[in-house]
Order: structure tokens, then sequence, then C-alpha cells
């Protein structure tokens, strides 16, 4: 699992038929140093979001075969999934 800051939404004009009626955010993830400073710093990617996480919030992000596992026995094509949304963060 990654942690990410969420930086905004995605709209879909076509989509795979399992994945219609989902909410799409675009993340950047932290490093180590990253989390100590604040600020993301690596290349931001798609995420589905079913936990409604807004604009600025920290999340964090499954992926691959662990991100499809949430919906497990359904498939689904997927490679990035908001799996929490953090209220607060104890870098050390």
């Amino acid at each position: 699992m990654r942690i990410a800051q969420v930086i905004g939404t995605v709209t879909l004009s076509r989509w795979h038929p399992t994945l219609g009626g989902f909410r799409w955010v675009i993340g950047v993830p932290f490093s180590l140093k990253a989390l100590q400073k604040g600020k993301p710093d690596g290349e931001d990617f798609v995420i589905l979001d079913q936990l409604g996480a807004g604009q600025g919030q920290r999340i964090g992000v499954s992926e691959g075969v662990e991100a499809a596992a949430a919906f497990l026995p359904e498939r689904k094509p997927i490679d990035a999934y908001c799996a929490c949304i953090l209220d607060s963060l104890d870098v050390r």
C-alpha cells in the first residue's frame, strides 16, 4: 500500500462494463522523504475511489492484484484502489 494525496477527479466518456458508476480520482504518491516534508513527489496516477476522498486528502492506495481483491469474487479490471482515507499520519 502507498500513501497518496488527491489532486483532482477524472471523468470518463467510456469505461469497461463492470466499472460503471464508480468515482475516479487522481493521486500523487509520497516517498518517505516526501512524507517527512509533507509534499508528494511521485508521478500522478488514477485511482478508483468508493470512499469519497476529497481534494487534498491523503489516502492509502492498494495496487495491482490487491486492488482488484476488494471486489472478489467479482472481477474488475483495476490497478489502483482507494483503501482508506487517512485522518492523521505520524512519520518518525
